[in-house]
């Protein structure tokens, strides 16, 4: 009878939480919106440490994190959603870390084409972005798997970035375009020297990014308070709103998202001209 009268009273509460969200979320979407948020997921195995668990249980922890942003982003309005999950530097790190890592990898993404799972109740194309040529074949095949399963869906976009940085990015972007001008070839003969259309544009790096499919984000969240980028998005965020809350990733919560959309509003028209001027 105790347990029945405490299930009522959490039931009681997550109904006037959900219901507060939503007159906070009416409130602020009188301003305007973003349309693009990024994630840098730091402090994973910080938070892990701070509160005795296994790096792995911090990782668990940081993906349902990762779950509710994409909820609180859906029912914000936001239509694309970007996270940095894995960088081609933490491959580095010890394979006694990075195999656990890829075993959640793995399970995260199957977990995806589940009925009943977020993917399908939220209408989310998935896009799993950067080299991953580089990962095992299983984590590379189920990816592939996911994309094409959620091609259908539009109502949210889901980008997560595996294998990436920008300086790989950036390099990728260069290769194909001048792999599309010169077939490849990087030098210019004499009667191509002063043809405007066989140089390698702005316009034809950013459309080979691997970000192409996204517009710029809008604001950049990295959390647990490291104030740099560490290689992330470098091409795309010259007019972003950047926070850096002090908290790690599997504490970020819906007040975060709505501090930063916040102060993102207030600075909306100076990056806005930014934006104009660039």
């Amino acid at each position: 009878m105790k347990n029945a009268g405490i299930d009522k009273a959490i039931e009681i509460l997550g109904k006037l939480v959900r219901f507060l969200r939503k007159i906070m979320i009416h409130i602020i979407s009188v301003g305007p919106m973003p349309d693009h948020v990024a994630f840098i997921m730091d402090g994973n195995r910080r938070f892990a440490r701070k509160n005795n668990l296994s790096e792995a249980a911090g990782y668990r922890i940081g993906l349902l994190a990762l779950i509710s942003c994409v909820k609180y982003c859906s029912e914000l309005g936001v239509r694309y959603v970007t996270f940095y999950a894995f960088s081609i530097d933490n491959f580095k790190r010890r394979s006694d870390e990075i195999q656990p890592l890829m075993d959640l990898f793995l399970e995260y993404i199957e977990g995806l084409m589940k009925e009943g799972s977020i993917v399908s109740r939220y209408g989310i194309r998935v896009y799993f972005q950067g080299n991953l040529k580089l990962f095992s074949e299983p984590v590379r095949l189920a990816a592939e798997n996911a994309m094409l399963a959620t091609a259908h869906n539009s109502k949210l976009f889901l980008i997560v970035c595996l294998a990436y940085t920008s300086t790989n990015e950036i390099v990728h972007a260069v290769q194909e375009s001048c792999e599309e001008k010169w077939g490849g070839a990087i030098l210019l003969n004499e009667n191509e020297k002063n043809d405007a259309e066989s140089f390698v544009k702005v316009t034809d790096i950013d459309k080979n990014m691997y970000m192409a499919i996204a517009p710029e984000p809008d604001i950049l969240i990295r959390t647990s308070g490291d104030t740099r980028l560490s290689n992330f998005l470098l091409w795309q965020t010259t007019c972003t709103y950047l926070y850096f809350p002090s908290s790690f990733w599997p504490e970020i919560g819906f007040r975060h998202l709505l501090w930063a959309i916040l102060n993102f509003q207030r600075h909306h028209q100076y990056l806005t001209k930014r934006k104009k001027q660039g």
